[in-house]
């Protein structure tokens, strides 16, 4: 027996498809683009009435504003802190495609930013898949809610007391790199040696971690090459933007598919992912096999992969997924490399071209004795201190901070501001999908904040009772710094990576005497490996030489 079954098609969607039939792909997709376009311009009308306009650089390029002078700059903070003399402490700059964005240069300004940062102000659309084909969608990625929920399972991992048993971590890692460099001065005729120190630095920060926070040595400074090193690494070679590629980078500002389109660095980052991925999952694997037999719960629960493992149960208070768990250890993989290891290649740096800075922090370790505590790195090194956070005030491991309001907000000055009209205001109204920009750079070197020696490298300034000037008190950061930021988004790792930082440097510097390989005046610039990182001029990839000797 035949039987068909017939489907009614509504009358509406039938006529529809008629017209389309009708007027032809071609006019329908003209009939949309208007749409678009007529979506565009409601939408920048709104954002016209709904926020101050205020003053800022002309534009240099009808396509790009200002953003190729930015991006082609050898340091564009320099740029950000002229346009804040010159037009205010707030400024508008203009960008692609006749967008324009808003630039906080005031302590209060970027006080109320970053206390409704992850909430009000969130990341771009282009940030989130840069951030996703890295790193997955974990810490950095989220924002809101779940961002709250995944810091909130974490945090006690990076607590004073879980650091404290990981000290010994920090001073092991640093203790293999002076073996391993007393090895190559014996080698040498006159006791010194040229070392690649950038390169040693990124391996004592990727053993640290992964001992640190997963129980696994990659062994890089025993000279295993694990793959994720060699993806690390190979980040440091593509310095150069192609032509094609340095446009569609503009362009996805406006356009964010266009990050999506495969070129050397995006094939690295997704590669990247991948071998992170693949690494994460074996450790996963492995710490639930060894759950509750070579840990007590209480003190699983206080290490990194001992909170990852119990935020995937589904009784956890702050319940994470696979896919979560994975991206948080890839996301601390990442930053354990490449922001602790930047940093401390920038102190070297500083070290090696202020000889007498470098002889007095000796002076202070020798004299103190044997390696400190956590506790006595804390607070009873005044002058390791005071390096190490004026490397960070100079040195910000990332340079600039980009959100998109997601609501419509004021925000408070410290200082009244002149218009574009020629009125002064001590507020400005920021409508929904404006973009904010706060560099951290200029912030932290700016003349107005840190007065007229803020572009110096001087430790005594953390010292001195007068030597942090008023303005810079009114940053509302770390030691008035936003090296790691602030609010909700503050580093997590802030303590750790402090720690780590003078753990190691206190080894390396009792240990030996550093010098510029061709002399004090010896010219660094800013290199790219996965953030900006230090490159001594006419070095390839990432390379910094420094003559090394041992302290005798």
């Amino acid at each position: 027996m035949n039987s068909s079954i017939t489907v009614a098609i509504p009358d509406s969607v039938s006529n529809l498809w008629t017209t389309v039939r009708s007027v032809g792909a071609f006019n329908v997709a003209c009939s949309f683009t208007a749409l678009w376009a007529f979506v565009k311009v409601i939408r920048a009308l709104r954002w016209r009435l709904r926020t101050t306009q205020l003053r800022g650089p002309p534009r240099t390029s009808f396509v790009f504003g200002v953003s190729n002078d930015l991006l082609s700059s050898k340091d564009n903070a320099i740029m950000y802190e002229h346009w804040a003399q010159e037009y205010g402490v707030v400024y508008m700059i203009p960008s692609i495609l006749g967008q324009r964005k808003i630039v906080l240069s005031d302590p209060r300004a970027i006080a109320h930013f970053y206390a409704r940062e992850s909430w009000t102000y969130v990341q771009a659309p282009l940030a989130l898949i840069l951030i996703e084909n890295m790193v997955g969608r974990g810490l950095l990625w989220s924002q809101g809610e779940s961002h709250r929920r995944q810091r909130k399972a974490l945090t006690p991992a990076f607590s004073n007391a879980a650091i404290r048993k990981l000290t010994s971590v920090f001073y092991d890692s640093a203790y293999k790199a002076k073996a391993a460099w007393d090895t190559v001065i014996e080698s040498s005729k006159d006791g010194t040696a040229v070392i690649e120190v950038q390169n040693w630095m990124n391996h004592v920060s990727l053993d640290t971690v992964g001992i640190a926070g997963f129980s696994h040595d990659f062994g890089s400074l025993d000279g295993k090459r694990a793959s994720v090193t060699e993806v690390f690494d190979a980040f440091g070679t593509v310095q150069q933007r192609s032509a094609l590629s340095k446009v569609l980078f503009l362009l996805a500002s406006a356009f964010p598919i266009f990050a999506r389109i495969p070129n050397k660095r995006t094939k690295l980052a997704k590669k990247l992912n991948i071998t992170m991925g693949e690494i994460s999952h074996d450790l996963l694997l492995r710490s639930r096999r060894e759950k509750d037999v070579n840990m007590k719960e209480a003190e699983e629960e206080k290490s990194i992969i001992g909170l990852l493992i119990k935020a995937e149960g589904q009784e956890a208070e702050f319940h994470m997924s696979e896919d979560e768990v994975t991206s948080q250890m890839k996301v601390l993989l990442l930053a354990g490399y490449e922001t602790t290891s930047t940093s401390l290649t920038w102190a070297l740096i500083e070290l090696s071209r202020h000889s007498d800075v470098q002889t007095r922090l000796r002076e202070e370790l020798l004299a103190f004795g044997a390696d400190p505590t956590y506790d006595q790195l804390k607070a009873n090194l005044p002058y390791l201190d005071a390096v190490v956070h004026e490397i960070l005030r100079l040195h910000p491991a990332i340079p600039e901070f980009n959100r998109r309001a997601r609501v419509d907000d004021v925000i408070p000055l410290s200082e009244p501001v002149c218009t574009k009209s020629g009125e002064m205001t001590e507020s400005i109204s920021i409508a929904k999908g404006s973009w904010i920009v706060i560099s951290i750079r200029a912030i932290n070197r700016s003349l107005a904040i840190w007065g007229p020696d803020a572009k110096e490298f001087k430790p005594d300034r953390w010292l001195a009772e007068d030597g942090i000037s008023g303005k810079a008190k009114e940053v509302q950061g770390h030691r008035h710094l936003l090296t790691f930021v602030d609010g909700p988004r503050t580093c997590l790792g802030k303590d750790f990576a402090i720690a780590e930082f003078k753990a190691v440097l206190s080894v390396l510097v009792k240990s030996f005497v550093f010098e510029m390989r061709d002399g004090p005046d010896t010219e660094v610039e800013i290199a790219r490996g996965i953030l900006p990182r230090p490159r001594v001029v006419g070095e390839d990839g990432i390379g910094v030489p420094l003559k090394v000797r041992r302290y005798e």
